[in-house]
């Protein structure tokens, strides 16, 4: 199904898996509006792609405010008059090992992580369900399927931003939105340099790491959102072939 025309709200869209899916929706004919902190990127991404022909709007947001995101949907309706697509993108990883006791890392994780999850779903919902159609998509990660030694809050955040979308769904079922769970294995992108631990660091600075690109993850959304509205793509897993 072509996704022309689509409206397509991203967050965490200054960088890495945001940038490339709302690039590769544009490229599609969708109209993207990227939503982050950094107004400078969002400016830069936005001029990318209106010179490769796209259509583009940017809201700041700071997802951890629901005021925020709730503005960033009324933004949305207002400039293009309804939403097909909210995408919750936006997510942190510092990881670290627990007798570091990061706490200030441990409740932004939850900030961003949980809450900016809700607030999204929360922002959207109510409108979705008047038009009885719409397509909820959140990342998690393979991390959100089984806990690893420096994962163990982050592993957390992504299996709860996971249940959430797993429990919306199983709420929508007599509706006709749909929800998608977007699980990436490692991707370079961005989210590496949030590590502060220097344990940890070390890890994904090896570079035979197997990792993908944000693209290879732009085609997995695009993939869910493409399908006939018949067809509910409700959880991807997309890691490097290498990847255990």
């Amino acid at each position: 199904m072509s996704v022309k025309d689509k409206v397509i709200v991203i967050t965490g869209a200054s960088s890495g898996i945001g940038e490339a899916t709302a690039k590769k929706f544009a490229k599609e004919g969708a109209k993207v509006v990227l939503a982050a902190r950094r107004e400078e990127r969002l400016q830069q991404i936005k001029g990318d792609i209106e010179k490769a022909g796209g259509e583009a709007a940017t809201k700041l947001t700071d997802v951890t405010s629901y005021e925020d995101v709730q503005a960033l949907a009324n933004f949305a309706i207002e400039t293009y008059g309804h939403i097909d697509v909210m995408f919750n993108n936006a997510g942190i990883m510092p990881l670290s090992f627990m007798d570091k006791i990061k706490v200030d890392e441990w409740d932004e994780m939850v900030d961003v992580n949980v809450k900016g999850v809700l607030y999204g779903i929360a922002a959207v919902l109510p409108h979705m369900q008047e038009r009885n159609t719409g397509h909820i998509i959140t990342t998690s990660s393979v991390a959100g399927h089984g806990v690893f030694p420096s994962g163990t809050v982050y592993c957390g955040t992504k299996f709860a931003a996971r249940i959430f979308m797993e429990g919306l769904n199983k709420e929508l079922t007599n509706s006709n939105v749909r929800t998608t769970t977007i699980s990436p294995g490692v991707v370079a992108t961005e989210l590496m340099d949030t590590i502060s631990d220097q344990d940890v660091r070390p890890r994904f600075e090896d570079p035979n790491l197997p990792s993908l690109s944000s693209e290879d993850i732009a085609n997995a959304v695009y993939y869910a959102v493409s399908q006939p509205e018949n067809v509910a793509v409700n959880e991807v897993i997309v890691r490097p072939t290498n990847q255990g």
